[in-house]
């Protein structure tokens, strides 16, 4: 029944599939600033929860507030919540100076370079790129062990804006900046949701985009496989809290970010894809009921609901976000963003902009009144598949990482992560500090690698290494200028196996 549910949406989608948009000005407008509105309501309404709930639901006993002045307290007191919308800023504002053409090496350098603090598959790529491993290179998951990671999932919404109605358009800017932090299902976590933004100006019914948005998508990989069964399970189970059940059964399990192996921690884009989903296909296109169930599905809610949000504030439009969101709103779209000279007044214009040179770009046309696109019916990318035949190990307990000798580990298996940072207790000592360590593998020396001090700069893991051959091996480290330097510790092994 859930297999037919699907192939049946795939054929009614193709079925009523338009061959041209048009839209006057003032309702491309009113998208665009729709998805950059939804997305900043949805970021703060999550924003208290975030990772409060790992692999549980957020229960009904727990109010989710939305007192008035919420926006503005955030702007003033917590302006981090909103790294997935500066982070996107970041990017906009390299097309506004250097346009459509910007090659890839000026996006990096700018995400790299901001003052901003990072994480997770964001913050290896930074190390990466900093230490002279650019794109695609910085997110390729041998370099990045968080590639699968929600990082540019959360990042992509600005692709699918500035490509109305193309979804196609909108994949090749993610494969260019998608690349940057991520690959594998951390890569397509953000090209399906430009696919879903694009296509929101197309349909005006939710199941509609979400199912045709997967067509951007490979089948083969597993981010798909995840989207498939929750679209079928959304179709067969009436209450949304059964289909999170099937999610946490089948998707759950994570083999790749060292803090989410082993751990309910869940960061992995294709589970909090799965919670955007959630929220839209129960949701009905109620914005209120779309935002509390991809919160309350718990891990990363503040991100999810900003999606979710971002996309139903695109399809219906800035005008139709209701009042209750909108009056909190307005208190700040005049404000620039953390790390940013750029308020959502700026970004609205901004993305606008883009928008029509991306039409005319691809064949559309626009006059005084009204812009005429061509519809583009999404082709799926190429196929990329991260931690393949890397099955975990063991979970074994660090060490602290001593000053005068060299440290050890003897392992069996295909890989190793090395979890671990320094002990910062006086972060002005020691801000420009790099530790320099050699590392041996079975005796033969593999490199020379730097650990910056300064946690901008840092190195997610101190070391790690898959594709091994299988077998026992050690792994030494040797610390070459650890006098008058700060204590560095490992805290965990973590081991992979090919089968």
């Amino acid at each position: 029944m859930n297999r037919m549910f699907f192939v049946f949406m795939l054929m009614l989608s193709a079925c009523s599939r338009p061959e041209t948009v048009t839209l006057t000005h003032d309702q491309l407008m009113d998208k665009i600033k729709g998805g950059w509105a939804g997305q900043t309501i949805g970021c703060t309404f999550g924003g208290p929860t975030e990772f409060r709930y790992q692999g549980r639901i957020i229960p009904d006993s727990v109010e989710i507030v939305w007192p008035d002045g919420y926006i503005k307290w955030f702007f003033d007191n917590q302006p981090g919540l909103y790294d997935d919308i500066y982070m996107d800023l970041t990017f906009v504002d390299v097309f506004e100076k250097y346009g459509l053409d910007a090659p890839v090496d000026s996006f990096a350098l700018a995400f790299a370079k901001a003052e901003y603090p990072l994480w997770h598959a964001n913050q290896a790529a930074r190390y990466n790129i900093l230490n002279g491993a650019m794109p695609p290179q910085s997110g390729f998951w041998l370099n990045n062990p968080h590639a699968d990671c929600i990082d540019f999932q959360i990042e992509a919404d600005f692709a699918g804006l500035m490509a109305p109605a193309m979804p196609n358009a909108a994949s090749q800017i993610c494969d260019k900046i998608g690349h940057i932090m991520n690959s594998g299902d951390g890569w397509y976590g953000g090209v399906y949701v430009a696919a879903m933004y694009s296509l929101a100006f197309v349909y005006d019914d939710v199941e509609k985009v979400v199912v045709e948005a997967l067509r951007a998508i490979p089948p083969q990989s597993t981010f798909y496989q995840c989207i498939h069964d929750v679209i079928n399970w959304c179709a067969q189970y009436p209450d949304w809290k059964r289909t999170w059940e099937e999610v946490e059964k089948k998707w759950s399990r994570e083999n790749g970010c060292p803090d989410g192996v082993f751990h309910a921690f869940n960061i992995d884009a294709k589970i909090n894809a799965a919670y955007v989903v959630m929220g839209l296909l129960y949701g009905k296109g109620d914005f209120a009921k779309t935002m509390d169930i991809s919160t309350r599905c718990g891990q990363d809610s503040d991100c999810n609901p900003a999606t979710a949000a971002g996309i139903l504030g695109t399809l219906f439009g800035y005008a139709s976000i209701p009042e209750k969101w909108m009056s909190n709103l307005r208190e700040v779209e005049n404000l620039n963003f953390a790390f940013t000279q750029t308020s959502l007044e700026d970004v609205y214009k901004m993305s606008y902009g883009h928008a029509l040179k991306m039409i005319e770009r691809n064949q559309g046309s626009t006059d005084d009144k009204c812009v005429k696109i061509p519809v583009q019916h999404p082709n799926p990318v190429r196929l990329e598949q991260n931690f393949e035949q890397c099955y975990l190990g063991d979970n074994l307990q660090g060490k602290a990482l001593s000053k005068t000798e060299e440290t050890a580990f003897e392992f069996e298996g295909t890989g190793i992560v090395l979890c671990g940072d320094f002990s910062r207790n006086d972060n002005n000592r020691f801000a420009s500090y790099e530790a320099v360590v050699e590392v041996y593998i079975d005796g033969k020396q593999v490199e020379t690698m730097k650990l910056p001090y300064n946690f901008t700069n840092r190195k997610t893991e101190i070391y790690w290494k898959y594709r091994l051959p299988e077998g026992k091996h050690e792994l030494k480290l040797k610390w070459l200028n650890a006098a008058d330097s700060p204590d560095l510790n490992i805290w965990r092994v973590i081991t992979y196996k090919n089968n």
